[in-house]
């Protein structure tokens, strides 16, 4: 029998949604699909094929296009025929795309050939709202809904991917409208509830579309007290730690948010914020811990182990790993209702905010804090109720997607 032969595509390996694809792409061997990943830059998986089609030099070039006239996919113009004849040579049954934003890839190109050419079956994970944009991968924050209608004077020209120079949203907006619509056989794979309601309001809307949300290893994110950890971080016994996770701390992350709760915030309590930059570290008020980023997922796991309350106060996200990975480990969460993160909590492991002044943040923490002294919140009903977002969970539901009949009604 032959194999199914699987092709996905994603700026890099490692980052959130490189190990998203990894462990898709492993689940698919184990169930005898024959995979390849195409990716533009980094280091590769050890125990997948992976092809490497970028290089520091057209990385760099890419950069300066999109810096200069803000033209974000439309370089690359030679790494993406050397991806194209990758596919055609392999003549894969499915192509799964994940993020084709980055700096290593011209959409046009890709697209054509997906149009054009290709016969078997696209799958396209968003993992942000960067493909029905004129410019930006998020506009929560900037209160911006002009992606419904037409962009143009984009208020996020400053951000990723960022442009000093030109604003060219209206000509990218219309650009990714004419190549993103009307591919054959294609399906959009978005990770919340609320990533799919964004795009029903986008050009994209008469995609069939699916959510599959991320998942995460639940037996490793598991309840682990080392009260070690305190000592490292010079964290009193008796002091209950709200905890904050973030691999980047800025305004729209709740940085800001922290600093403000710090100074009305009980004597009981300390902030332990993880993924600072060592600059601001150093600025931090006295009752906030600050830990430069890492990449020991055993260190965090001991955090969150330890922590009281997990507060993650981003105003845009698509998903929230961290905010799984806290409850996996039993801790009760503080959320907005701003973006997807509010899709993963519901009152019985915490709280979802609308508004995020200090007195709404001190309220949910004394809110979570009765319940816990009364038993109504427990580590292992919040870990369990964690486990409908696990690694194998988002991998079976991928599997059963690739295999069913492309024109079943997913809904």
């Amino acid at each position: 029998m032959t194999k199914t032969k699987l092709i996905q595509i994603n700026t890099v390996c490692n980052t959130s949604t490189g190990h998203i694809m990894g462990d898709i792409a492993r689940g698919a061997n184990e169930a005898g699909f024959d995979t390849m990943i195409i990716y533009g830059r980094r280091m590769p998986f050890d125990d997948l094929n992976c092809v490497k089609v970028g290089n520091s030099a057209f990385f760099w070039l890419h950069v300066a296009l999109t810096t200069a006239f803000d033209l974000q996919g439309l370089g690359s113009i030679l790494i993406t025929r050397k991806i194209v004849n990758i596919l055609r040579r392999e003549n894969p049954d499915i192509i799964h795309l994940h993020n084709i934003h980055g700096y290593y890839l011209n959409y046009p190109i890709l697209f054509k050939y997906l149009r054009n050419e290709f016969k078997g079956r696209v799958f396209w994970t968003l993992h942000d709202c960067w493909a029905f944009t004129g410019h930006c991968a998020h506009y929560v924050a900037a209160e911006c809904d002009k992606w419904k209608t037409g962009c143009s004077h984009c208020p996020c020209k400053n951000e990723y991917p960022i442009s000093w120079g030109l604003d060219s949203s209206k000509g990218n907006y219309a650009r990714k409208k004419k190549f993103f619509s009307g591919i054959p056989n294609m399906t959009l794979i978005v990770p919340s509830d609320w990533l799919k309601s964004q795009v029903q309001e986008s050009f994209l809307k008469d995609y069939r579309t699916i959510v599959v949300n991320n998942g995460i290893d639940v037996q490793r994110f598991s309840y682990n007290k080392c009260e070690d950890i305190r000592v490292k971080y010079g964290i009193a016994e008796d002091k209950k730690i709200i905890l904050g996770v973030s691999s980047v701390w800025n305004r729209k992350k709740g940085f800001d948010d922290f600093i403000k709760l710090s100074e009305v915030l009980p004597d009981d309590y300390v902030i332990v914020l993880v993924g600072l930059s060592p600059s601001q570290k150093v600025t931090l008020p006295k009752n906030i811990v600050g830990v430069v980023k890492t990449a020991d997922q055993d260190e965090l796991i001991k955090l969150y182990s330890e922590a009281y309350i997990f507060m993650n106060p981003s105003l845009e996200e698509s998903f929230s790993l961290v905010t799984v990975e806290a409850m996996s480990c039993g801790l009760p969460a503080i959320v907005l209702d701003t973006s997807a993160v509010g899709d993963l909590v519901s009152p019985e492991v915490g709280v979802v905010l609308h508004e995020h002044e200090s007195e709404d943040y001190l309220n949910a923490i004394k809110h979570i804090d009765d319940k816990l002294k009364a038993g109504e919140y427990d580590r292992s009903s919040i870990s369990e109720y964690a486990g409908r977002y696990s690694k194998a969970s988002m991998i079976n539901s991928m599997l059963k997607i690739y295999n069913e009949n492309r024109d079943k009604d997913y809904e």
